[in-house]
């Protein structure tokens, strides 16, 4: 038998195979390259919301959250002391989720479930989380749904004049956003009082993405830019694809629908770490690593979700999913442990470049007194075993004691909900 250390020294699999320097020096490249127009794997799209100005306060704006399969509205407000009151809160699916709809069906039943709060307000903030150009009016044109809604006439369309004028109320102010920008809005929602040098927002779910707040005579790509103010920049980083990759990477990368795009979250995000698992484990026992009947059960495994994996290396032995099920030797349970917390490892090493990228980039967070303020989403990041400890480890040891850079994270609530508040309410 192979040893399983040596397996992955071999395979560069460690996160001590990782230079996080290496990863922020190209991740700052491609932050620059897509700031100034040039060809990169980030795209670094403005979202025109200027998210240093302050917010209004007893004011209500109607906040909609839609993405993937579900559809929320509801009537937000923040009182004096910036505390949050929702109201009105409406519950529902996406239209176009049981058959194809057109253009006129998609945008009436979303009126229909506004227009009772719509009309008690004259602003509404609309966290839109689907593949969305946004534009200098804040308004957005779909590019294309997930394969779950369908409704084909509605891509190429501006989704907040429709909605305006399905509801009969064009004088009306909408601001489109995604569920990072929307993190990132929640954030400073959940920092009234407290002062805070900047924001960023991050999350890690099925996918991954960052956003944070850039001084616009940095966006190069845009000329008519006011050069005095800033906004926040959706990077899109789960498609960084200059980050350096293992044979076990690629090999793992060919088997998506997708080969060669995003990269970066499939070497750690939700919807792909347990096809990466399998894809090591299998790879190990060609090696030798495994033999006996825990080989043979590997190689007999399918699939493998993010949930087999972690359900196993959280509660081995349990005999929840198809690992624990094949594992009838301690030896071989405990290799497989290993590979995967291996993996998660990694995988937090990953995520802590790409965030110290971005803070060192904002240049702030200089003092412990003012920290830049992350909020993070997403059951990946916050159920993964032991990737949040990793994580904020090598986070601390970079930027802190490498860089003397402060920063704090929360969580919030309903983020996208509130953050699409917050986006309307931006004085």
């Amino acid at each position: 038998m192979k040893n399983y250390k040596r397996f992955l020294e071999e395979h560069k699999l460690r996160a001590e195979d990782i230079n996080i320097q290496y990863i922020v020096d190209l991740f700052t490249s491609d932050m620059l390259k897509g700031l100034d127009g040039k060809e990169s794997t980030l795209r670094m799209i403005p979202t025109y919301i200027e998210a240093d100005n302050q917010f209004l306060t007893d004011v209500p704006v109607v906040a909609i959250d839609a993405g993937g399969t579900n559809f929320r509205a509801a009537l937000v407000k923040f009182n004096q002391f910036g505390k949050l009151e929702i109201s009105n809160l409406i519950n529902a699916k996406m239209p176009g989720l049981e058959g194809e709809i057109s253009k006129a069906e998609f945008f009436k039943t979303i009126a229909g479930y506004v227009k009772p709060n719509a009309e008690l307000s004259d602003r509404i903030g609309f966290c839109f989380s689907y593949p969305t150009e946004i534009l200098p009016d804040k308004d957005g044109k779909l590019l294309q749904f997930c394969k779950e809604v369908q409704a084909p006439e509605v891509v190429g369309e501006l989704i907040g004049k429709n909605l305006l004028e399905y509801l009969g109320m064009a004088e009306k102010q909408i601001v489109l956003l995604n569920d990072t920008v929307a993190t990132l809005l929640a954030g400073k929602s959940a920092s009234f009082g407290r002062e805070y040098d900047s924001f960023i927002g991050y999350i890690l779910g099925t996918g991954t993405n960052t956003c944070y707040i850039e001084n616009n005579r940095n966006i190069l790509k845009l000329k008519s830019l006011d050069q005095a103010k800033g906004q926040i920049i959706n990077i899109e980083s789960g498609a960084f694809g200059k980050v350096p990759q293992t044979d076990i990477d690629v090999a793992f990368d060919n088997t998506t629908v997708n080969p060669g795009n995003y990269k970066f979250e499939k070497m750690f995000a939700g919807g792909y770490l347990g096809g990466l698992c399998l894809m090591t484990l299998k790879t190990a026992v060609k090696e030798g690593v495994f033999i006996g009947a825990a080989a043979s059960g590997i190689m007999s495994i399918n699939e493998l979700s993010s949930g087999d994996v972690n359900s196993f290396v959280s509660n081995p032995g349990s005999g929840c999913g198809p690992l624990s099920n094949l594992m009838k030797d301690k030896i071989d349970e405990e290799n497989c442990i290993k590979i995967i917390e291996c993996l998660i490892d990694r995988s937090a090493k990953l995520v802590a470049a790409n965030m110290a990228a971005v803070i060192l980039k904002t240049n702030k967070g200089k003092s412990a007194e003012r920290p830049i303020l992350i909020t993070i989403e997403g059951t990946t990041f916050y159920k993964v075993h032991k990737l949040k400890s990793y994580f904020e480890k090598y986070l601390k040891e970079y930027l802190v004691e490498g860089n003397q850079r402060f920063y704090e994270f929360t969580e919030v609530q309903q983020s996208s909900l509130v953050g699409a508040a917050l986006a309307a309410l931006i004085n």
